[in-house]
């Protein structure tokens, strides 16, 4: 940084999660190439407290951390998710793939390094079924074409209609224009 130049909260994520990253790497004998690894800053994240892309034709890979998420969680359980996305980064430059596989899940594990990772906002929307018995639920950040258009879909377990929920009025719809009536009703609190 040049004088006058103030370290943003981005900048702040990236260098913890460099530091720590360094620590994982020394003392746990993961081998990823850190000198291969981009690190960015994601401020519309509301899912994903983190992503790992690779871009084979660089031999590189970016780990994109949810600014969200680390203003959420604690360091413990934000580390926890550096962990995870290095573990993603490691299979990228070793293998050119990634997943949530065994082999992924064995050296998550070794790292202490969660599989998944909690939930750090609440859902917009809640999708469920209409049919009874059924207990299938989906939570959506964003209006998605199910959200948007529940009746072109199926329920996720035993194919049913479903309902979708905005969560912060409470408000409900089974179809497209149900969907376009509660945007209309809410307006501003939508």
């Amino acid at each position: 940084m040049t004088d006058g130049e103030e370290y943003t909260l981005a900048d702040e994520i990236v260098a913890r999660a460099r530091i720590h990253a360094r620590e994982v790497v020394d003392d746990h004998e993961l081998a990823v190439d850190l000198e291969a690894l981009e690190w960015e800053v994601s401020t519309r994240a509301r899912r994903r407290a983190g992503a790992c892309r690779w871009h084979a034709d660089r031999g590189m890979a970016t780990i994109v951390l949810a600014r969200q998420a680390y203003e959420e969680y604690d360091w413990a359980t934000f580390a926890g998710v550096v962990r995870h996305e290095l573990v993603h980064a490691w299979e990228f430059q070793r293998f050119g793939e990634s997943g949530h596989g065994d082999r992924f899940r064995d050296r998550a594990a070794a790292l202490e390094a969660p599989r998944y990772c909690e939930a750090f906002t609440e859902p917009r929307y809640v999708l469920r079924c209409l049919t009874d018995g059924c207990d299938w639920r989906a939570k959506r950040h964003r209006a998605s074409k199910p959200v948007k258009a529940p009746d072109q879909y199926r329920c996720g377990i035993c194919g049913g209609s479903y309902e979708v929920e905005h969560t912060d009025s409470g408000r409900t719809w089974a179809t497209a224009s149900g969907y376009g009536g509660a945007k209309a009703a809410l307006d501003e609190k939508w």
